[in-house]
This record gives C-alpha cells, structure tokens and sequence, in this order.
C-alpha cells in the first residue's frame, strides 16, 4: 500500500497583507473614535506649538498614527522574511516607541480633553503594533 502524504495544515486567511491591512484598519476606526468621543466631550481638538494653532483633524490622524503602522510593520514583516527574529524584536521595539510617544501629547499645550485623546491615540497604535505582529506571529507558527 502506497503511503499517503500527510495533509498540510490549513492556513489562517491571515497572509502578512491580510494582517498588515487588518492591523491598520483597526488602528484607524480606534483612533477615529477615540476622536469623535473627544470632540463630543467637548475638547477644542486643538495643540498650540510656538504660538501657533494646529487643528487636529481626521487626516492628520490618518497620516499620523496609520502611516507610521504602515511602515514599521511592513518593514519589520519584510525583514521577518530574511530573519524571523525581526518578528518579535519588532514587536516590542515597535509597540513600545509607540508608548514612549505617549510623552508628546502629555507635554503638549493643550486642554486635557485633547491630551487625554491624544495619549490614547498613542496608546492604540502601540497596541496595534504589538497585537498586528503577534497576529502575524501566530500564523507563521500554525503554517
């Protein structure tokens, strides 16, 4: 009796795209509603640099917290390709600069309804960072 190959494990769905995507889209909707909560509580939204007035709006939130998941978890799934330790050191080196910017809104000039939305906002996309690689992570593992 011929031997027969052993089945291969079914995958995920979670390709490093996939989870890419998914890391950023979350990121996004937390931080689009961590900033309709701020605005309804009625933080002016607004961080004042030298004098200057800097509206906080969606498209800088955008730019400012998906843009930088973008590029450090796509770097990182990239180097993962030639070394998978660049996995779980990114993981934490990522997650946990996303944590110490967290002392940018909390030195900013502005009310503390928009420095509490800000830190927050900080805080999810370290989340982001740490949950989207441990996603990618997993997969990997049960492949």
């Amino acid at each position: 009796m011929p031997a027969t190959a052993v089945p291969s494990v079914s995958r995920s769905g979670f390709g490093w795209w996939k989870v890419l995507v998914t890391g950023a889209v979350g990121a996004a909707v937390v931080n689009l509603v961590v900033f309709a909560v701020a605005k309804m509580a009625g933080a002016s939204l607004i961080v004042t640099d030298a004098g200057e007035e800097h509206p906080i709006t969606v498209g800088g939130i955008i730019g400012s917290f998906v843009v930088p998941l973008l590029v450090g978890t796509g770097a990182a799934l990239l180097l993962a390709l030639w070394k998978p330790v660049f996995l779980r050191i990114a993981q934490y080196v990522g997650s946990g600069l996303a944590l110490l910017s967290v002392a940018g809104p909390l030195s900013a000039d502005a009310d503390g309804g928009t420095v509490a939305a800000l830190s927050l906002m900080h805080i999810t996309l370290g989340v982001a960072v740490f949950t989207t690689l441990r996603l990618h992570r997993r997969h990997r593992r049960h492949r």
